[in-house]
């Protein structure tokens, strides 16, 4: 991006620094959210491209502005810089920021999601250096790279799964699963035995770094096409409590066959009747988990769910993820309840006395109208005979999947993601939904040739 000859007016630079940031923040929530296409995520895709553009046309006036903008270490603004560092290949910059990664888990996700952002000729020898080099951030950051360019790291990747640093072993046990390579198999399988010795404490907050180890093992060993050891290891990771957990479960439903899946919903469903004060949380991992298994026989229950307004637009996405009834277009909503913003069905309140503080769950999803849904379900339920699961109203199918990868929502698709990898094992590298949406359409299109 040349430079122009005029000098830079601070106000506007501070902004496309200001909003580059910003719009990071908001790119990381909607390449998850369940009312977002690609082509919307594009447009989000362009904006943050202008801005980063505008700072690099400002020069060194721009990259000073992002430098003062570090004074707060968060994704946002190491995201900016990293990416001006990387296009211009400003190695003493990229240095820097390493070393702050090194010590901000925030900043370190700044710099991996511009490596993801940026083109792949940017990466060019780069990428190389970082796989070579003797320091352990800098090669899980190049493994990561890899990944998210769908890339096979090669040698780098079978040196990484034995090395001792324990957050290199970690990025390297994820990345051979997202890869797609089968000839580590083996040492992956290695390490979930290590991680199944440590017992009960994988699965518990109170150890994360065993916790990841059997998680990311089990996973990549699970798309490497092991559904015995690892499948049984995310089942039984699903059914606790800890933080990869749910991340477990829609996994393991997806590999498991419908009796062991319907196993799982039951103790959910025991789970959710308990008198306790975790039961609340059981019953919403047992709806959204019925969505993830697929199977009809739930869907009477679920529009039962429907009238809860505090689950109701949870059950409504899981009656969606098994039928791939759009309730928005086929008028199956109902109007929101008036005290929908106060808190009570989610989300934070406008007290300020209220330390709750986190976003509703359920944000942007319709909210269902049961006795509509309950006439669409009579109308169609014989398209969905018992036994066979679906996903989004067809039984999963590596067809089915590329279809919803193309026209589904960004939660829609990153199922999507999972059931292609999972019917084909070791076939494919896992397709990255949150990459820049060009480079998606760009795979896409590639993928229909």
């Amino acid at each position: 991006m040349p430079a122009f000859s005029r000098p830079p007016i601070p106000a506007i630079v501070s902004q496309h620094v200001e909003e580059a940031a910003h719009l990071r923040h908001v790119r990381s929530v909607l390449v998850r959210a369940p009312h977002v296409k690609l082509h919307q995520l594009g447009r989000l895709d362009e904006r943050i491209a202008a801005h980063l553009d505008g700072i690099a046309v400002a020069g060194d006036f721009g990259l000073q502005l992002c430098r003062q903008a570090l004074e707060s270490p968060t994704a946002g603004p190491v995201f900016a810089l990293a990416v001006q560092a990387l296009e211009s290949r400003d190695e003493a910059g990229l240095q820097r920021l390493f070393a702050l990664a090194a010590a901000e888990p925030a900043a370190e996700r700044g710099l991996l999601s511009a490596f993801g952002w940026v083109p792949a000729d940017a990466l060019r020898g780069t990428i190389r250096d970082l796989l070579a080099s003797g320091d352990a951030l800098r090669q899980a950051t190049g493994l990561a790279a890899c990944a998210m360019h769908r890339v096979d790291p090669g040698a780098a990747l079978v040196a990484a799964l034995g090395a001792k640093d324990e957050r290199l072993r970690l990025r390297a046990l994820r990345v051979a699963g997202e890869v797609g390579r089968q000839d580590v198999l083996p040492q992956v399988e290695a390490a979930l035995q290590l991680a199944l010795q440590t017992g009960s404490a994988a699965t518990s907050a109170s150890d994360p770094a065993s916790a990841a180890a059997l998680f990311w093992s089990a996973r990549s060993a699970l798309l490497l096409g092991q559904h015995g050891v690892a499948l049984d290891a995310l089942a039984n990771v699903a059914e606790g409590v800890g933080p990869h957990s749910d991340a477990a479960a829609t996994w393991a439903l997806k590999a498991l066959d419908l009796e062991r899946a319907r196993a799982h919903l039951r103790y959910w469903a025991a789970r959710s009747r308990e008198t306790t004060p975790a039961a609340a949380m059981a019953r919403r991992r047992l709806i959204q988990r019925c969505g993830v298994v697929g199977d009809p026989h739930v869907i009477p229950w679920l529009i039962q769910q429907m009238a809860d307004l505090s689950v109701s637009r949870l059950a409504g996405e899981a009656f969606t993820a098994i039928t791939g009834a759009d309730l928005a277009g086929l008028d199956l909503e109902r109007k929101p309840p008036e005290d929908a913003g106060d808190g009570r069905y989610g989300g934070p309140t406008e007290d300020p006395a209220d330390d709750h503080v986190a976003l509703d769950e359920d944000e942007s999803l319709p909210w269902p109208d049961a006795a509509r849904v309950q006439g669409w379900w009579e109308q169609h339920q014989g398209n969905f005979p018992a036994g066979q699961r679906f996903f989004l109203g067809q039984p999963p199918s590596p067809t089915h999947a590329l279809t919803v990868l193309r026209e589904g929502m960004q939660r829609q698709r990153t199922d999507a993601a999972q059931w292609r990898a999972l019917l084909a094992p070791g076939e494919q590298a896992l397709f990255p939904t949150a990459a820049p949406t060009r480079r998606q359409q760009r795979w896409l299109q590639a993928t229909a040739h």
